[in-house]
């Protein structure tokens, strides 16, 4: 899965998103992935529903005269004659606390020590964080469990008959894993084209695993925190792979924009999608990497207004990783992956090996996005089993001849990326 991130309220009415996707498709991706369409609360928050069923306003055109499912589906339809599926969020371990749902079904919620609806709340740097615009649906203990599934079961069948094929599933850890088993099941018996994407970035290992193994086709994983030399990530992709494959984001719309975080360097930019997109089988990018925006994404307060004048445009190097995770297998499933050690600790190198075609390939990649780094081996192929050639496919300044020795000096953050041919 290849995703563009099209976050609904800067992108604004359905009316204005042709362009947004002609420009994703253009960049190579065949997902969109858009965040909670459906009418917020009062707190105005994307992620807190307060009806289902119904359009956020914020989306429609009102005066097009054309009623709001059908502006939403005619938009579906553009990305489809642009060969892009849409993917949309489910958000079922809450509701708005001001939805009609928590005085018409109070049994379907957590309740606190004094009786009341319980908002859903974290730990963060040692301070709970409490979301008082949001009531925790109970799926583990309410006693109208059924009638809660059924409800859950509707809003996706509702999804599906808006175009939707795709779901992300807000915080999927925090539901049973019996109910997303059963969910999954019960969907994809009637929509096996179906997919289902957990999100559960802040969860144990473990954790991950269960949920992931109650049949979800991939997870989120987290590779956007890596620093290219712990060995966390790795032990994590390899308990994880077994269990589904998993994305990896440059950024997200919960975390910093990368080009305000790295001051705006562009190396940096390159380097982290190189990375992403290649590291794992699946990759997600959120609308305005591309341009080097620095505003995060706020689910409240952003607007079109908010969308600003590019300060780079990656559109091109963007298109041209995504053509190489396209046309290799190798970049396109949870491949077994290792480190291999090398003399200048600026250098990443990283084999990957395909179970299905048995190619392989070599990331050599410059951990440094600020200064050149010098590689260097004796013999490229010392690090495959495979016998030549290796051919270099790298999305800048390919080379056509891999000489032994190899020596190369890397520009800040540069990736260079070899492949073997598969069987």
């Amino acid at each position: 899965m290849k995703i563009y991130n099209l976050f609904p309220t800067l992108a604004g009415r359905f009316g204005y998103w042709q362009p947004h996707l002609e420009r994703a498709a253009a960049m190579g991706f065949d997902w969109i992935f858009v965040n909670p369409i459906q009418r917020p609360g009062r707190s105005g928050s994307l992620y807190s529903i307060a009806d289902y069923f119904q359009i956020n306003p914020a989306l429609l055109s009102p005066r097009s005269g054309v009623p709001p499912q059908d502006q939403l589906k005619a938009t579906v339809r553009a990305a489809e004659k642009l060969g892009l599926r849409m993917m949309v969020d489910l958000v079922i371990n809450h509701c708005a606390a001001d939805a009609k749902l928590v005085k018409q079904y109070p049994q379907w919620f957590v309740h606190d020590g004094n009786g009341l609806v319980a908002h859903p709340s974290c730990w963060h740097d040692g301070e709970q964080i409490v979301w008082h615009d949001l009531a925790q649906f109970d799926h583990e203990h309410s006693v109208d469990k059924e009638h809660l599934y059924r409800f859950c079961r509707e809003v996706v069948l509702h999804l599906i008959g808006l175009g939707f094929t795709g779901f992300r599933c807000d915080a999927a850890y925090q539901l049973p894993s019996p109910f997303w088993r059963r969910l999954i099941a019960d969907i994809k018996r009637d929509y096996p084209e179906s997919v289902f994407v957990a999100e559960t970035l802040g969860c144990s290992p473990e954790r991950t695993r269960e949920t992931a193994l109650a049949g979800f086709d991939y997870i989120f994983n987290s590779a956007k925190w890596w620093d290219f030399s712990g060995s966390w990530l790795l032990e994590q992709y390899q308990l994880m792979r077994s269990a589904a494959p998993s994305i990896s984001f440059p950024e997200s719309h919960d975390t910093e924009r990368l080009f305000r975080e790295s001051h705006c360097n562009i190396a940096a930019m390159k380097q982290r999608y190189l990375f992403s997109a290649l590291f794992s089988g699946g990759v997600m990018m959120p609308m305005g990497f591309e341009f080097g925006f620095q505003k995060r994404l706020h689910v409240v307060r952003m607007r079109p207004s908010d969308w600003e004048t590019p300060a780079v445009d990656l559109t091109g190097f963007i298109r041209q990783v995504n053509q190489v995770k396209s046309r290799h297998p190798i970049f396109l499933e949870d491949s077994n992956t290792l480190l291999i050690d090398h003399a200048n600790p600026e250098i990443l190198l990283m084999w990957k090996a395909d179970s299905r075609d048995k190619s392989e390939a070599l990331i050599i990649l410059n951990k440094d996005a600020w200064n050149r780094r010098h590689f260097r081996a004796a013999n490229l192929y010392h690090y495959i089993q495979k016998p030549p050639p290796l051919i270099d496919v790298s999305p800048e300044w390919p080379l056509d001849y891999l000489p032994t020795p190899f020596e190369f000096e890397l520009p800040p953050g540069m990736g260079r990326i070899l492949v073997t041919p598969g069987s």
